[in-house]
């Protein structure tokens, strides 16, 4: 088997290991735009070899794990050099662009739209892990669009990695993942943004700062590059979701103002029920 990943950061680096623990033989084939990570992919046994478009044409499965905006150019660009019998999939984190920009191309059939909801606040080859993907979602968006000889050897290798699948259309993909995902990363980054500018002049915030605090604004580690193309193209999902917790944030505050803790504990409370949630049981109403 043969598999190139474009993009040998968190996610292309971390999918290359499990490959090579599923399928020892397989051969990895690297391709960055940034040569420095392609040096250290090599040195670390991420990849075995280096390729470009050229080599496209060879392999069964090709990885795109590259930030959104620079996909959407490269994606056709990929496609047309794939072989007949290539699959291409990507870890993008929207897919409604992703999804439009080649829903004519004449190789449509080859590609798979995917989105392994998995990751840390780290980049780089350097930052990945091997089983990062053990037991967490991929969503698949129009894979009756895709070939289902070639769906079938990615949805293989995604069930041996210990994913679970979850198919969804790409609209509906982005505004779910605006909420879960996309609202995390802001909340996160202003958080530390509020933080930074308050300890300016109180130096000794960071001293008081606890875990809490910690896991909170952990998310703001997380690389611009990568989440600024992101919201901007689920744009109008990042602004809904925005209103909705601005509008809960106000109201929160304002229950403060007016000495309404009862209002301000019957809310926590009522939001404890994420635990259920997040522990997969379903809400009774």
């Amino acid at each position: 088997m043969k598999v190139a990943i474009i993009g040998v950061g968190l996610i292309g680096g971390s999918f290359a290991k499990d490959v090579k623990r599923i399928y020892p033989a397989a051969e990895l084939y690297g391709f960055d735009a940034n040569e420095a990570h392609l040096k250290k992919a090599l040195d670390l046994g991420l990849i075995d070899k280096k390729t470009n478009y050229d080599g496209l044409a060879i392999m069964d499965m090709v990885l795109v794990a590259i930030p959104v905006d620079v996909l959407v150019k490269e994606l056709p660009k990929i496609l047309d050099a794939a072989g007949e019998d290539t699959v291409v999939f990507d870890a993008g984190s929207t897919k409604t662009l992703i999804c439009k920009v080649v829903e004519n191309h004449s190789k449509r059939r080859n590609f798979l739209a995917c989105h392994p909801i998995a990751g840390t606040e780290f980049s780089g080859p350097e930052a990945a892990i091997e089983n990062l993907y053990d037991g967490k979602t991929n969503i698949i968006c129009e894979v009756e669009k895709t070939a289902f000889k070639l769906q079938e050897k990615v949805l293989q290798l995604f069930q041996a990695m210990g994913m679970r699948i979850r198919y969804m259309n790409a609209e509906a993909h982005d505004k779910h993942i605006a909420y879960v995902s996309h609202l995390s990363h802001i909340s996160s980054f202003m958080l530390g943004k509020t933080v930074i500018e308050k300890e300016k002049n109180e130096r000794d915030i960071f001293d008081m700062a606890g875990s809490g605090f910690e896991s909170t604004v952990r998310l703001a580690k997380s690389s611009p590059a990568m989440w600024t193309p992101i919201f901007e193209q689920n744009k109008d999902n990042v602004i809904e979701t925005l209103a909705e917790y601005i509008q809960n944030l106000e109201h929160f505050k304002e229950m403060i103002e007016k000495n309404d803790f009862e209002g301000v504990y019957s809310e926590m409370n009522n939001t404890n029920k994420i635990k259920q949630i997040l522990n997969g049981i379903p809400l009774t109403k």
